[in-house]
This record gives structure tokens, sequence and C-alpha cells, in this order.
């Protein structure tokens, strides 16, 4: 279709539907549409023809699966509609929808009533503020009249809830009233109240408008649809451009759509978001959709050409959307058929993870498996299906284990520093016990005077960035308060990554230090059972570690509420059929988190190792010598250059002194650090004067043999000595030469030296023609095996391919293997055997390969070595050709003539 603006109308909202399973929210959406006139004939959930159930599984099982969008019109409204998942185990895409609507239309049965999955629905409405109307389904087949059910309602969901089919009545009007003083006055005064004020109330949400019929006898419809007309205003908007992100999806070419709601001001094609230029705006209906040009606030629609885009994401002057409270409490290992590799299918999988980041795809490196989180069985039969139909793989989903959180119960410092030579950062976190449920907190009481604005910011940012580990069992951080107090960068050595290490350097080393507690996930639920077996039954939920309040009577009947570990209540449904004669009903929501219940057995059968997580250091590294070294996570706080940022113990000890003098260990430097230059630039002074400064201080009050005392300060400088911080005195063996190895990262290479970036931008194969033709040249002067390594993880089945070109090799990697995992990897197996060094400026790549002893050098100085080395290889020619012309050799006196009868002589 041809590109168009939309029609302006005197009225739009985005409304959402929601109901529990089997309520007919389906059905009211093919009513409604049907009655806008989007559709000619309404279809039928039972025969799989419904207008927004257009996935086949969708079809085959008869429920909503994934949100979807359609376009209607009644008269002078124009409302998008918004169809969100029924199912609990799809309830995450649900709650994200529900922060871009205006209104939500709550469908419930007649015939059922207030289930559990409704009041989870009434909680979330609550908490996002999304005003309501109510339509109650299904009252052809309903045991209640309309009166029994707003009672229900009141007494279930303790909101006022009106009846607006009795719209115009005494009756209306009194319980209209009764919702603000200014209304009685109103109805007092004229018997009467004003549609506006109706609307407010709707829009404060201390009115829930009801209406009755049979969406699938077509009654009660019309009614439903003038009050959604009479009864809703259009939001008003800000001019400044604002979008929230509610789902990312896939068209059937597999273009990436991040669907959005426009907030404030509007959006065009060809705008730059995040640095991302926007290609297509579609407006969707069903499965059709329209392309404009420009959507303006209030519309919903789907981009194109956002590839870094998340949902859940705010744009322009939107802040995130809240994370959402329903989350999976389960993780699953994802089975492959047998000869797949889940490296390579890992990429493939993460894009399920951009449309659904509930799934948590973790990779575990130790047993090349993947795992994913999920809600429950429907979900896992559906995920089960994408996968077969989009990456043709069958697998099967087993080793079913609890999602754990970890907190910490104390406040403590956590201290991070980052200076390998040319880089620089220092951080001080003071990290807090936040309140549960509170999720994770950042903020800065940093003062500009120690660290700018723009530092600040980016430490707050790398804070928020990553999912920080727990030292328990490695589970994700929660309910914690992280705040920067202080932190140093250089002017010309200090770079973003750095505080990037930093800072994840000191949230681990704060952690270490911390007192951290294991959380568990709880379920809230309701159990109605014969009242014979409540005895029974409250002994199983003690037996579940979980709390139970006291049973509500209900004839012969009794209900039983509380909460109880999500890892015990596994099965127990089976257990209430079983014991009941299936007479027991059990229902549970996900709660949240709390203290674990056998926290010791969970740690010991998870085995999780935090000193042995590499990926996670809490050690910090600092330089000295012009070399870096790393400083255990304990002994770190010795070494940074800014104080603390806790308050400082009176009686400071041989460690504290020491910690003092270490920093104050060079020449015309303070004790409190006051030096902004990074090691790499300073002088240091000898072991000696270390010695002496505590001799003066610490030790000078001391009487008799102090050799006890000293022994923490001397047990330091034996680690300084090991971490090449201060010289040793070691006897000399001379080692066998090492074959000599040079890896080239060849990417990094060409988009570091201008010459190839510029051919590059033309022709990245005549970049890397270029410069293996360059690397071959050096390796004939430098005589070393030398290997370029090329990413090609982006290719889908590729296998690592090593090939010779002249004198050297060149390996292109396998998918999803980036070069410098596979030089990671060649360093770790081969960096004791061999002399190896890397060439690259990867500065994250540079810190781990020096790490597997490996030499160093960066793209800059690998250019400037063959610049150097051809200029003495040419010199050396020159000075051996010069040399050649002034030399004597016997027949340069002979005549002509004697040369020509000495070369007519017969060979023997």
């Amino acid at each position: 279709m041809g590109e168009q603006k939309p029609e302006k109308t005197k009225k739009h909202i985005c409304a959402g539907l929601l109901a529990h399973v089997d309520a007919g929210k389906t059905t009211l959406s093919e009513a409604m549409l049907y009655m806008g006139g989007s559709i000619r004939k309404m279809g039928r959930v039972d025969r799989g023809d419904a207008f927004l159930d257009t996935y086949e599984l969708e079809k085959k099982r008869g429920i909503t699966i994934f949100s979807k969008q359609a376009i209607l019109k009644w008269k002078d409204m124009e409302m998008t509609l918004l169809d969100t998942p029924g199912h609990v185990d799809f309830s995450a895409e649900m709650e994200r929808t529900l922060q871009v609507l205006d209104y939500a239309i709550l469908v419930i049965s007649g015939t059922d009533g207030v289930q559990e999955h409704t009041r989870t629905l009434w909680r979330l409405l609550a908490r996002y503020r999304v005003p309501t109307f109510l339509f109650i389904n299904k009252m052809d087949l309903a045991g209640l009249g309309k009166g029994a059910i707003l009672d229900d309602l009141r007494k279930i969901l303790k909101e006022t809830f009106v009846d607006f089919g009795e719209a115009g009545t005494d009756h209306f009007y009194e319980q209209i009233a009764m919702t603000s003083e200014e209304l009685l006055d109103e109805y007092l005064e004229t018997g009467h109240v004003e549609t506006a004020g109706i609307r407010e109330q709707i829009i404060s949400r201390r009115l829930f408008p009801c209406f009755f019929g049979s969406a699938l006898k077509f009654t009660g419809v019309e009614e439903f649809m003038k009050g959604l007309e009479e009864y809703t205003e259009t939001p008003e908007y800000p001019p400044e451009f604002g979008a929230k992100i509610f789902k990312i999806s896939r068209d059937a070419q597999g273009n990436r759509m991040s669907h959005m709601k426009i907030t404030g001001g509007s959006l065009s094609t060809r705008e730059i978001i995040d640095e991302e230029k926007v290609n297509q705006i579609r407006l969707y209906s069903g499965e059709k959709f329209e392309t404009v040009r420009e959507a303006s606030a209030g519309t919903v629609c789907a981009v194109l050409g956002l590839s870094k885009a998340v949902p859940g994401q705010g744009l322009g002057i939107e802040a995130a959307s809240a994370m959402p409270l329903l989350e999976p409490v389960m993780t699953y290992r994802i089975g492959l058929p047998e000869g797949v590799d889940a490296a390579a299918v890992l990429p493939k999988f993460r894009e399920l993870e951009e449309e659904d980041p509930e799934l948590h795809l973790t990779w575990e490196e130790s047993k090349k498996e993947i795992h994913v989180q999920i809600m429950g069985e429907i979900q896992m039969e559906i995920l089960k299906s994408v996968i077969e139909e989009r990456f043709g793989l069958s697998v099967e989903f087993g080793d079913r284990s609890i999602v754990y959180r970890e907190t910490i119960t104390n406040t403590v410092e956590g201290v991070g520093h980052f200076e390998p030579l040319r880089h620089y950062a220092e951080v001080h976190l003071l990290l807090e016990p936040g309140e549960p449920g509170s999720g994770m907190q950042f903020a800065s009481a940093c003062s500009e005077d120690i660290l700018g604005r723009n530092w600040q910011r980016l430490v707050l940012t790398h804070l928020a960035e990553k999912e920080h580990k727990g030292v328990l069992t490695g589970s994700s951080v929660t309910d914690m308060k992280i705040t920067l107090m202080s932190g140093r960068a250089h002017l010309k050595h200090t770079e973003g990554g750095d505080f990037r290490q930093a800072v994840y350097r000191a949230v681990r080393q704060g952690l270490m230090q911390a007192e951290s507690m294991l959380l568990e996930p709880f379920y809230d639920f309701r159990l109605e059972l014969p009242d014979r077996y409540v005895g029974r039954a409250m002994s199983d939920v003690e037996r579940m570690a979980g709390k139970v309040m006291p049973p509500v009577m209900e004839g012969d009947r009794a209900v039983l509420t509380g909460s109880a570990p999500a890892a015990c209540m596994g099965g127990y449904q089976k257990e209430v059929t079983a014991y009941t004669g299936g007479a027991g009903r059990l229902s549970f929501t996900f709660s949240g988190y709390g203290p674990c219940h056998n926290t010791e057995e969970v740690v010991a059968a998870i085995g999780y190792d935090a000193d042995g997580d590499t990926a996670n250091p809490a050690g910090s590294v600092f330089c000295a010598h012009g070399a870096g070294f790393l400083v255990e996570w304990d002994q770190v706080p010795g070494y940074m250059h800014l104080e603390s940022c806790l308050e400082p113990q009176k009686d400071m000890g041989p460690d504290g002194i020491a910690g003092l003098a270490g920093a104050a260990a060079r020449k015309g430097q303070a004790p409190n650090g006051r030096n902004d230059e990074p090691e790499s630039d300073r002088e240091w002074i000898g072991t000696e004067e270390v010695d002496a400064i505590l001799e003066r201080t610490f030790y000078a009050n001391r009487r008799g043999n102090s050799s006890g005392v000293k022994s923490g300060w001397k047990n330091r400088e034996k680690y300084r000595e090991n971490s090449h911080s201060a010289p040793a005195v070691r006897t000399y063996k001379k080692e066998a030469p090492r074959e000599e190895y040079l890896l080239v990262d060849g990417y990094n290479i060409i988009f570091a030296w201008d010459e190839l970036k510029e051919l590059a931008e033309q022709t990245i194969d005549g970049a890397r023609g270029k410069l293996l033709d360059i690397l071959c040249n050096y390796q004939g002067m430098k005589k070393c095996r030398l290997i370029a390594v090329f990413d090609a993880y982006r290719v889908q089945g590729h296998v690592t391919e090593c090939l010779d070109y002249h004198n050297i090799q060149v390996v292109f990697t396998k998918e999803a293997e980036t070069a410098d995992q596979y030089i990671e990897k060649f360093a770790h197996e081969n960096g004791r055997k061999y002399d190896v060094t890397v060439a690259t400026s990867d500065h994250l790549e540079q810190i781990i390969i020096h790490g597997q002893g490996c030499r160093l050098i960066s793209a800059r100085e690998l250019k400037e070595e063959i610049r150097r080395l051809s200029e003495t290889v040419h010199q050396e020619y020159q000075e051996r050709k010069t040399g050649e012309k002034h030399k004597n050799y016997l027949l340069d006196s002979v005549s002509e003539e004697m040369m020509k009868q000495i070369k007519e002589l017969p060979e023997e």
C-alpha cells in the first residue's frame, strides 16, 4: 500500500482487552470489530477463524498467545484495540501491554465469576493506574443475576462497580454521586450528574462501569460500544517526542518490528532514534497493515529499523517501563537434537529472547548448555513449536530448577580500580539492602568536584546495564540500592570502558564482603476443599514451609489462603485432587521473593564457586613499573587511591596502616592519595622506605618482639612481589627459547588503521586482502608464526576455516564464535607453551589475554613496528648494495678481450 497520513477523528483511544481463560474475550473482540465495520463476518474461536488469533497454535488451542492490534471506528471515536494473552503463562507480554493503554476492558464470565487470574489482572490494573470498563459476558448462561454479580465484584475486588445499563435512572446517578463530594452536591442540586464528571471519576479509577451481555449472541455489545464512546476521552500529550515499546516481533519476511505507542510529539520515517534510522512505520489491524509517513501522539504502530530496541524501553521523554510483576520462577535446560552444536544455535535463540525478555536465556559454559526460564507447560509447548517452525529444530526441555535470587543484609563499600597501562578508573560504591520487592536501585551522592557529571552518568549506566550475580549461587542480585560515593578519572588515559571494568569489579568486591541472603520465589495460594480436609491441608502447608490464614467456612466447604515457596508447591495440585477425590480446587499466583527456607541445601547443591567465576572478577587491576597487576578482592582496599566512603575505624590495625602506607608509597604523594597521575606515569619508592614509614608510625609505639604484628604486612609484601609491584631477588635460570606466535585480530586492525578503514568502506574484501599482504611481508621480516583471525560468527552454519595464505595462516571463526573468543581460547591453551603475542586494540580482550601470560601489542604499535622494521630492512639492503660496489674482485681488472676468451672455454 502507498504511504498516507491517518485520518483525524474527534476522539482516539487505545484500549486493551483482558480476561481469564474462557471468559469470551476473543468473542467480544469479534463482536466489537464487526459492529465497527472492521470485519464483514464474525469469526469464532472454536472454528479457528477469529480475526486476531492469526497464529496456527492459537487457532488449534483456542487461546490468545501473542498480543494483537486492530483498528475500529464507532461514530466519532477511533479505537486501537489491543487483544492481550489470557493464559497466565503469557502474563509478561500482557503486563507490558498494560503500560501503553488509555483504558482497559476487563471481560468476566458470568458463569465463573471472579477467578484467581482475574484477581491478578485487577492488581496489575491498579499498579499501572489504568481506567477500566467491565463487560460481564455469558449472561445467557449465568445462574446469578446482575445484582448478585455486582455484589460479588464489590465484595471481592472492593471497588465501586456500577451497572451502566441503568444510565439515566435515579438509582444510577445515586451510585455515581457516592464517589465524590462534588458529584454528590451536583446530584442533590440537579438530580443528575454531568457526563464530564463521570468521565473524570472513571479516569481517576474511583468508578468502574459495568456492562452485561453475551458476545456470542451479540447482546449488550451495542450498549457497551455506546458507553465507550460516551464515557472515554482522548488523553492530552506533550509536544516533545516520546514513545513506549511494548513488544518486539518479526514479520513473515523476518523483518524486526518494534511495537510502540507514541506518547508525545510525533514520529516520522527517516528520523534518527538512538542513532538508528526509522525505515518504515506500519499501522496494523490483524494481519493487514498500512504504512504511514508520520505517527502522531496516541498512535500504536510497528516501526522497522530499530535493531537495538527492547520491550519496555522508553524513547524520547519516556522513561523505561516498570519491570513485569509476573515472571517465570522455573528454569529448564534446552535439549537439542543429537549433533547440533549448542553454541551455534544460541544466537538464533537470542531472537526469541528479544521478543520475550522474560525467557532469560543463559549459556552454561562449563556444560555447553542453554537454559531458559518458562512460566508453565503451555508456554513450553508454544516455545517448542516456535523453535521448530522458525529454526527447524525439534527440542525438549529437561532438568527443571527454581530461579533463585540473592540480596544483602548489611551495608558495605564496594571498590573497583582498573589501571592497566594507559587506562585509569576508580569507583567507590555504597551497597545497601533495599526493601523486599524493590529490585535494583541506583543513585549518586558523589560531588562533581571529585568526579565529573559525565563520568557519573556513565557509572550509573554501567550499573544498570548488567544483571549482577550474587556470590552464594551465582543468581541475580535484587532488592539492593547502589550509590556512587566517589570516583576518579584521568584526563588523558580514561576511556568509557575503563569505568565499566571498575564498576563491575566494585559491585562484585562489595558482594564478596557483604552478608548475602538467598531468596526463593513464593506463591500466594487459594485452596477450596470440603471442610473435613482442612486439617490435612493446613499440615501440608506447614510441611511445605508455608504460612496459612485461618480457614473461611462457606457451608460445608472451606477456603484456605496463604503463601508457600514455589519449590514446595510443585505438583501439589495433583495431591489435592487425589486426597479430596477431585473436590478440591487449588489456584496460586506468583507473589514475589522471600528468604529461602533451605539455603544451605540449595547452596551445596548448586556448588557455585564465586572466586572461580572469571567472568565476574572481584579483584582490581593496578599498575606499577609500566605493567598492570591483579590484586585480589580482600586486598584491594589497601591499594585504592581514594579514601573509603565509610567511617574509618578508630583502631586501624596493621592492615589499615599498611593500606595507607601502600597508597603513600609514591614519591610526592600524601597518605590521602591526592594525586591525579595514573600509576604508569609515577615513580615508585622502594620497599625499604615503606618499612621505614611503618616503623615510624604503627610499630613505633610497639615494645618487644613485633615480628608477629608485622607478619600481616610481610605477607602483603610477598603478594606484591608476586604481582610484580616491587622488585624481587630470584635465582636466574635461562629458559629454552620458545616458538613465537603472533595472533592478529583482523577486523579490529582494519578499522583501527585509517587507510584500511577507508578502503573497507568501499570493499571489505579489498581491505582484508591488503592487510594480509602487509602481514605476509611482516612475517618474512619477523620470522614468526603469524595467524590472522577474522569473524565469521554471523555466517549461518559456518565452521572454523583455516587457510594458508602465502607464508601466514588465516582463520575464519565458526558460527557463534567471534575472533575475540578464538584468540582468547588459543591464548588460554598455548600462552604458557609458546611465546604468544596478540595484536588488538580491544581493551577488554587485552586484559583477558594479559591474564593468560601473553604479550600484547595495539593496532597503532603494530603499524609502527611494521614501519620501523621495513625501514630497517630497507636500510640494510641499501648498505649491502652500496658496500658491494666498493669490493675488489679478481676479475674486475681483466680486460674485455680476456673475459671473452674465458667465457668461450669449454665446460668440463
